[in-house]
């Protein structure tokens, strides 16, 4: 079950980043750096949840 919970509340923070960082007023490049860097970020947090990364 805490599994569940960690997940769900890793794509809820994900999504609300990746909201947030659309309201922001800068430029398309840098905005879609950003969306990558959170992305990633979700995923490695995601594979951290499911046990497959050890950290």
């Amino acid at each position: 079950m805490n599994i569940l919970i960690g997940i769900l509340i890793t794509f809820v923070v994900v999504f609300l980043v990746l909201y947030l960082v659309g309201l922001l007023p800068i430029e398309g490049r840098a905005k879609q750096i950003i969306r990558i860097i959170v992305i990633i970020i979700g995923i490695l947090s995601l594979l951290k949840y499911l046990a497959v990364l050890p950290f």
